[in-house]
C-alpha cells in the first residue's frame, strides 16, 4: 500500500463518524424518539408506546438541544402550538424531566374544570360519551374507565378517560389565567395526569421549556415480553399502532 493512502480501517472509523454526526442533526433539528413510561395520556398515548416528535414543529430553544445545552432565552423560528397538539416539554420549575401532555390553554386564555368538564374562556368544552375504555393490567386484571370524545374550541377532538368519573381531585378547580408565553396542558387520562392543574407541580408551560410536537407512533409494546424472550415479541407487540397519528 503506497504511504498516505487510507486505510479500511480508517474509511470504516470516517464512515461511523458521518452516520452519527448525521443522526445527531437529525435528532436535533428534525425528529427525536420518545417512549411512553406513564399512563397519563392514556386513551390517545399507552404505556410502551415509542413515538417521533418533530423538533421544528415550534422552533427552537436551548431544550431543543441534547442535554438542553445552550444559552438561556427564547425560541428561533417560534411558531405558537395549536390547541389539541400533544407536546413534549421540560417540567417546570427543574426543566430537566420530559413529560407529555395535550395544549388546552393558549396565552391569555381562561382554564377550569368544573364537575370534571373542561371550560375555556367561560364555555364548556363539548364532551360526548362513548363506549368505556377498556384496559387489561400486567397482572391480569380487567379495568374499566368512562370514556368521552371532547371537542376543542376550533374543532379538533380527542378522547379523553375519567377513572374516578366526575369526582377526581382535579375536576373541580379555580379558575387559572394562562400567562403570556406559556401553555396550559392537561393529560387525557384526566384523574392520573401531573399537568398544568397542579401549580406548584407543574403548572403553566414556558414557551422555552416545549421540546416538540408527538407526531407518529413507530413502535409499541405491551410489556408482557422482556427484551430477551425474542419468542414472545410477536405476542406482546401492538401491531394496530405501529405508524398511527398523534392526534
Amino acid at each position: 500500500m503506497s504511504r498516505g493512502k487510507p486505510t479500511g480501517a480508517w474509511e470504516t472509523i470516517k464512515t461511523v463518524f458521518y452516520a452519527m454526526l448525521i443522526a445527531g442533526v437529525v435528532r436535533t433539528v428534525a425528529f427525536e424518539p420518545f417512549n411512553i413510561p406513564s399512563g397519563s395520556m392514556i386513551p390517545t398515548l399507552l404505556v410502551g408506546d415509542y413515538l417521533f416528535v418533530s423538533k421544528y414543529a415550534y422552533g427552537y430553544s436551548r431544550h431543543s438541544m441534547p442535554f438542553s445545552v445552550g444559552p438561556n432565552g427564547g425560541r428561533i423560528l417560534e411558531k405558537m402550538p395549536e390547541r389539541g397538539d400533544v407536546v413534549v416539554f421540560k417540567k417546570p420549575p427543574e426543566n430537566k424531566i420530559d413529560y407529555i401532555k395535550r395544549v388546552v390553554g393558549l396565552p391569555g386564555d381562561r382554564i377550569q374544570v368544573v364537575a370534571g368538564v373542561l371550560h375555556i374562556n367561560g364555555e364548556a368544552v363539548q364532551r360526548e360519551r362513548i363506549e368505556d375504555f377498556v384496559e387489561m393490567t400486567r397482572e391480569g386484571n380487567i379495568m374499566r374507565a368512562p370514556q368521552y370524545i371532547e371537542t376543542l374550541p376550533g374543532g379538533r377532538q380527542h378522547r379523553v378517560i375519567e377513572y374516578a368519573g366526575d369526582n377526581g381531585m382535579a375536576d373541580n378547580t379555580p379558575e387559572y389565567v394562562v400567562p403570556a408565553g406559556h401553555y396550559f396542558m392537561m393529560g387525557d387520562n384526566r384523574d392520573n395526569s401531573a399537568d398544568s392543574r397542579f401549580l406548584n407541580e407543574v403548572g403553566y408551560v414556558p414557551a422555552a421549556n416545549l421540546v416538540g410536537r408527538a407526531e407518529v407512533i413507530f413502535f409499541s409494546t405491551d410489556g408482557s415480553a422482556a427484551l430477551w424472550e425474542f419468542w414472545r415479541w410477536p405476542w406482546a407487540i401492538r401491531f394496530s399502532r405501529l405508524l398511527s397519528g398523534v392526534g
